[in-house]
């Protein structure tokens, strides 16, 4: 059995915290700037500070787990 829970959490975290993709924290001219395809090295940054404690939280202490087959 494969455990596809680590994979699934892992890309929809990319997908959802892409800077300038849906949300861009800080933005350039606001704080919360949506869906802008703009980026700039802080919000880069603070963007992988929260990919990093959103992994840590959903695959380290919830334990999220898929298994197929």
């Amino acid at each position: 059995m494969s455990d596809w829970g680590p994979v699934f959490v892992a890309v929809v975290l990319f997908v959802l915290l892409t800077p300038g993709l849906l949300v861009q924290v800080p933005g350039r001219s606001r704080f919360v700037e949506f869906s802008n395809f703009q980026t700039s090295g802080v919000s880069i940054l603070v963007h992988s500070l929260l990919y990093f404690a959103l992994i840590c939280i959903f695959l380290l202490a919830i334990g999220v787990h898929m298994y197929t087959g």
